[in-house]
């Protein structure tokens, strides 16, 4: 088989790994919707408190990063975090803009932009590899799935640096691409049972403990 017939047969097989794990996560969500909405049994906190406000802070929490101590004290570990997911963004849009609008992703500005993010993107996760596997508080609490994650995201962030390089005309194989849409596959079926799809649950639970603390008082107080 040659690199382009199974560039064709891997993007069949890009898209039907998608359409599985949107049938997975419309079932958790239907799942996550089925419960009954709890509410607080402690007594409203203050006169005016207010419970949307703070449950919307809370969702907007990982965009403000003075918001929490851990993070106002170590910028630079915060930094590395946007670093990270900007580099899961662009290898999403990458693995799906690639294969709807090719020659988008060859303008010289859209592969060059992509390839430094990419490649920021590994640097870290390398960067986060060595933290896991050499600290050993991490070790204790990291699960198998923790480190199979993790490194699996390293390697897919180097494939799409190759896969982007390809596309801009830099290596002249197009089994850069087969491999990274390969890896995009596997990805798109695991995702949703692995620690990858806490991003799932993250308005769920940002909105209710925004909600929680907002009707306690301890949260963005309204004051009448």
């Amino acid at each position: 088989m040659t690199a382009h017939s199974a560039l064709h047969v891997v993007e069949i097989v890009h898209w039907i790994a998608l359409a599985f794990m949107a049938v997975v996560y419309v079932i958790r969500l239907f799942w996550l919707l089925s419960f009954k909405n709890a509410r607080d049994r402690q007594k409203p906190g203050d006169l005016g408190t207010t419970e949307i406000g703070p449950a919307l802070n809370s969702m907007g929490n990982v965009l403000m990063p003075w918001g929490m101590e851990s993070t106002r004290n170590n910028l630079p570990f915060y930094a590395t975090f946007v670093i990270f997911h900007l580099g899961v963004v662009a290898g999403i849009a990458l693995a799906f803009v690639s294969s709807l609008n090719r020659p988008f992703m060859e303008l010289p500005v859209v592969a060059n932009t992509f390839m430094v993010v990419l490649a920021a993107a590994f640097l870290v996760a390398v960067g986060r590899v060595v933290r896991r596997l050499s600290s050993p508080v991490l070790r204790l609490i990291s699960s198998p799935d923790d480190h199979f994650s993790l490194i699996m995201l390293t390697v897919w962030f180097l494939c799409g640096v190759l896969a982007q390089a390809h596309i801009a005309g830099r290596l002249a194989s197009e089994w850069y691409l087969v491999v990274f849409l390969g890896v995009t596959s596997f990805f798109l079926v695991y995702v949703p049972f692995s620690k990858i799809s806490h991003y799932l649950y993250y308005p769920f639970t940002r909105f209710w403990i925004g909600r929680t603390l907002g009707h306690r008082g301890s949260m963005g107080v309204a004051r009448g």
